[in-house]
């Protein structure tokens, strides 16, 4: 591990607004806010927002910035990336954040049932190879229910087609409630709707660019975006469909697969 990250470990243990529990300390150590996020940390009966895999945080911070009235909480197992939405948000003084380092598979150890009103997906690794691990897959969506209200709200903001693409058969597939979708998202038009017409909030929101996303953008990337509700009950199918890859892996790589195609 390099000094620079050593250091940044060092003074997130000092952070008031982050939690560290990596898998190995979960298994041991019983995480005794479960179901007590607004009671004990925010002090407050405002809803919960998790942004899962939310790298260095500028959704979580830039989300609570325009909604000071909603309590957000990204979630990623890298620390280092973590640290710099962290300090941000203590550096503004910004009350409604939190951030838990812990990997997204054993997210529900974390949230007691109706715990969590939304879920934000911002640019996750689509892996291509594996459904299990895509964090809109029907694994990981069954393990949001143990936490998320009934028909809580799912967000997906990627630059990725496979992952778009997989995520909207698998909506259909299991008729879950599609809210809003769109191929291009800042597009001059939107689902009909022209960019220049959204409402306030809405510019706000979409004006909340990730590090990531800056780079699909000037690499002439179309973002997506979808929302959808999640139902509590009902069996989860996964799409039996065969999706082309993506022609790249991430920033300046190539796809990992020799494959054109995968479910």
């Amino acid at each position: 591990m390099s000094k620079g990250k050593l250091q940044k470990f060092a003074e997130m243990e000092t952070f008031k607004n982050v939690f560290q529990y990596p898998y190995g300390v979960i298994s041991e150590v019983p995480f005794d806010m479960k179901g007590h996020w607004c009671e004990q940390y925010f002090k407050n009966d405002n809803p919960i927002v998790l942004e899962l895999g939310c790298g260095k945080g500028e959704y979580t911070v830039g989300l609570a910035r325009v909604y000071p009235n909603i309590n957000f909480i990204g979630v990623d197992i890298k620390g280092a990336r973590i640290y710099t939405g962290a300090k941000q948000a203590l550096e503004e003084n910004l009350e409604n954040v939190a951030f838990l380092r812990t990997s997204i598979e054993i997210i529900d150890r974390f949230f007691a049932q109706d715990e969590v009103q939304e879920i934000w997906l911002t640019f996750s690794d689509p892996q291509m190879k594996n459904f299990h691990k895509r964090l809109s897959s029907t694994f990981f969506l069954n393990r949001y229910r143990n936490f998320l209200i009934d028909k809580g709200i799912i967000h997906l903001k990627t630059d990725s087609n496979f992952l778009f693409t997989y995520t909207t058969y698998l909506v259909e597939k299991n008729k879950l409630p599609l809210l809003f979708r769109t191929e291009d998202l800042y597009g001059n038009e939107t689902n009909g709707v022209k960019s220049a017409d959204f409402d306030e909030r809405t510019k706000e929101i979409l004006g909340i660019h990730t590090y990531y996303e800056n780079q699909w953008i000037e690499r002439g990337l179309n973002i997506k975006y979808m929302k959808f509700e999640l139902p509590r009950l009902g069996d989860l199918c996964e799409p039996e469909i065969e999706i082309e890859l993506d022609d790249y892996r991430s920033f300046k790589r190539t796809k990992r697969s020799g494959k054109a195609t995968a479910k």
